[in-house]
């Protein structure tokens, strides 16, 4: 069993400090302080904030961009969390939410030091669409490769996403399977209990629906899951059913909030201190 590392009430506290101020203003721009220790960086350390583009062969060559950022300071190689967006949303979408800074204060108060990678995956739900997008084997086959291309360590990866990123995280997380999977974070996940109740565009009709969904998903079994919603959310019917046919109750849970901003940057605090021994063990 992972031990969880150990924090000062004083370092905890400026976790919560933060997420309260994020949740408040609804978005965090990349902090100051991080791209001063950039610029400051000597050439051997990794840059805290990179970005770039590329095109993607599984999504019919559509321009891709990504980011990673890493704590600041940080030379070896890094594990890194997959960021999957929202629908209508994007890559600097999920760093908006103050990512990057949660992510230097997490490891500045004693987590074990990662990497967040986000990238566009365009509204497809992570899957192999009729058009024949598959933003979902852009992240398997193509996203993976270019972040050990960029220097990090991606033996083993956790998956974090929120609303369609959440499903996305549950059904890459057992596609890519329990010994590369550190950990699953979905986050207000987009489940629906049938293909009739799913949203429109959601997937292509019945036989999409089955073919990729994650009820009752084998590749899940071994892999640490961790499922955080909202008690007003829309999906929290249909994520309380999903979470009572699991083997095993995840980590997480049911807290006050909605399906937005305000809730989810309350709850990266506590989502990246679970994640991050269970990436680096």
């Amino acid at each position: 069993m992972t031990r969880m590392p150990t924090i000062s009430r004083r370092a905890m506290l400026g976790l919560g400090c933060r997420a309260g101020l994020v949740t408040a203003a609804g978005a965090t721009a990349v902090s100051a302080l991080t791209k001063a220790v950039a610029t400051a960086a000597p050439p051997a350390v990794a840059p805290t904030y990179a970005t770039g583009s590329f095109a993607s062969a599984a999504r019919g060559g559509a321009p891709t961009n990504w980011i990673i950022a890493r704590p600041p300071g940080q030379s070896a190689p890094l594990r890194p969390v997959i960021l999957l967006h929202g629908k209508d949303s994007s890559a600097a979408t999920v760093m908006s939410m103050g990512a990057e800074q949660f992510l230097a204060d997490a490891v500045a108060a004693g987590v074990p030091p990662f990497a967040l990678a986000a990238v566009d995956g365009g509204n497809g739900y992570w899957h192999r669409r009729a058009s024949g997008d598959d933003a979902g084997a852009m992240v398997l086959d193509e996203f993976l490769p270019l972040l050990a291309g960029q220097g990090l360590d991606t033996s083993r990866v956790g998956f974090l996403g929120w609303s369609m990123g959440g499903y996305g995280a549950l059904l890459l997380g057992a596609r890519l399977g329990a010994p590369r999977t550190a950990a699953i974070c979905a986050v207000s996940p987009a489940l629906w209990t049938s293909s009739g109740a799913a949203a429109p565009g959601a997937f292509d009709g019945a036989a999409d629906y089955e073919a990729n969904s994650v009820w009752g998903l084998a590749g899940l079994t071994g892999i640490p899951l961790r499922i955080d919603i909202g008690n007003d959310d829309p999906f929290a019917a249909a994520t309380r059913q999903f979470i009572a046919q699991l083997p095993a109750p995840p980590a997480g849970g049911f807290s006050p909030g909605g399906h937005d901003a305000a809730f989810w940057s309350s709850q990266l605090s506590s989502e990246l201190t679970w994640m991050a021994p269970l990436l680096t063990a």
